[in-house]
């Protein structure tokens, strides 16, 4: 593999399980619910079972191939390694490409929750320039930052608990009736969507680099964080279908902060935009890391071009590969639709850990710490989430997978 300057080590267990909170917690809270219920209803609590356990494979086997591997590019790397230059390329570009959506999509989010109306989508723009300057400046202050936004988010989710549940379940809004009311096809394309909030706990093994101890760090920090937020996210689900119901929900824009307006709490709606928009902001912070390490790799392989491997002399980080993402997630945000974009990042992030369990089933002896049959769940899992979410996004991203395979072809056959 070519080589270029080393990132530097800063980060620990705590740093890599907050960025791993980061990375989830926001698109599943307050972008994905809604969606999930229009697709589902009721029906959108076994969609998030289903995405969690697809989730749960898919942690084991980056988490595996991660302590083989420690070192930026995730399963780019694992790819190359275990099954050949095309299968790391396939991963690598579903990764950057889905998640430049991803950064969108957060964008966008945050934006819709800070300041509702005109000129969201500018103040979006804003948004990833700041965060691209956190990222920038070092990854310590991406960690740091990450650490104010995930403890702040959770005190809003646990006042959002605590008022949906002390008003009590309204009548009708029972979660044992409806849950097969729009099928196994609505079932499975909600889990896709949801799947879309569970795919920050792999970030960290992007960032191996520049983890302390990566062999111990990476598998438990992907474990810890995955399992903070499952809990997190049934809590939350719950207690939303509760309070405002399946029908409400998949209507609303804003279905936390109609949460606490229907237990009474009116002035806590203003904490709880608060907290969504610090939510999309810390996952916006990770998803610029990751995206921006994950294309450092690349172009040291001659896979994007070389200049995106440029390492900032001082601050040690891939200030090239970032400063382009801003400027491609400021364009997108300009013109993007919001639910397209999580549809289309779902299609690109669960093809990426399809190649990941591909990857890690053929793992063996000391490296092999999880059994295969989580591997075989997680690819099977990731095809049938591909292939229920909306055809627009299947369509979207084949075409934009075929134009990745095309340029790689074209640069290839040019040397």
């Amino acid at each position: 593999m070519s080589s270029g300057p080393a990132l530097p080590r800063r980060l620990g267990t705590v740093d890599a399980v907050v960025i791993g909170l980061g990375s989830m917690i926001g698109a599943g809270i307050f972008a994905s619910f809604a969606p999930a219920a229009a697709a589902a209803g009721a029906g959108l609590l076994i969609g998030l079972a289903i995405a969690a356990l697809v989730a749960l494979c898919n942690a084991t086997a980056s988490a595996q191939l991660a302590a083989q591997y420690p070192t930026s590019g995730g399963t780019y790397v694992y790819g190359r390694e275990r099954l050949g230059d095309w299968a790391g390329f396939l991963a690598g570009w579903s990764f950057v490409i889905g998640k430049t959506a991803s950064c969108a999509a957060m964008a966008l989010t945050f934006a819709a929750y800070a300041v509702p109306g005109d000129g969201e989508r500018f103040v979006a723009v804003a948004a990833v320039a700041a965060l691209t300057a956190v990222n920038y400046f070092g990854v310590t202050r991406t960690a740091t930052l990450a650490r104010v936004i995930v403890a702040f988010v959770l005190v809003v989710l646990a006042m959002v608990v605590v008022g949906g549940r002390a008003a009590g379940t309204p009548q009708g809004h029972d979660l044992t009736t409806g849950l097969f009311a729009e099928g196994w096809y609505g079932i499975l394309q909600s889990a896709g969507l949801l799947f879309f909030a569970f795919a920050g706990y792999a970030r960290i093994a992007t960032m191996g680099e520049e983890v302390k101890h990566p062999r111990r760090t990476i598998p438990l920090a992907i474990i810890a964080a995955l399992g903070i937020v499952l809990v997190v996210y049934t809590l939350v689900a719950t207690t939303v279908l509760r309070s405002i119901g399946p029908g409400e929900l998949a209507t609303s824009t804003a279905p936390l902060a109609d949460v606490v307006g229907a237990a009474g709490w009116s002035w806590a709606a203003p904490v709880v935009r608060a907290g969504a928009a610090a939510a999309s902001l810390g996952a916006l912070l990770a998803l610029i890391a990751g995206v921006g390490r994950t294309s450092l790799a690349m172009a040291r392989n001659r896979d994007l071009p070389l200049w995106l491997a440029g390492v900032h002399p001082r601050y040690r980080v891939p200030h090239h590969a970032e400063l382009t993402l801003a400027v491609v997630v400021s364009a997108l945000v300009l013109t993007i639709d919001l639910r397209g974009a999580i549809g289309f990042s779902s299609f690109g992030v669960l093809l990426y850990y399809l190649v990941a369990n591909a990857s890690a089933y053929t793992q063996a002896g000391r490296d092999r710490r999880y059994p295969r049959t989580l591997q075989v769940l997680g690819a099977g899992g990731c095809l049938v989430l591909v292939a229920t979410l909306p055809p627009t996004s299947i369509l979207t991203g084949l075409g934009v997978l075929a134009l990745g395979v095309a340029y790689r072809l074209a640069a290839r056959m040019g040397r």
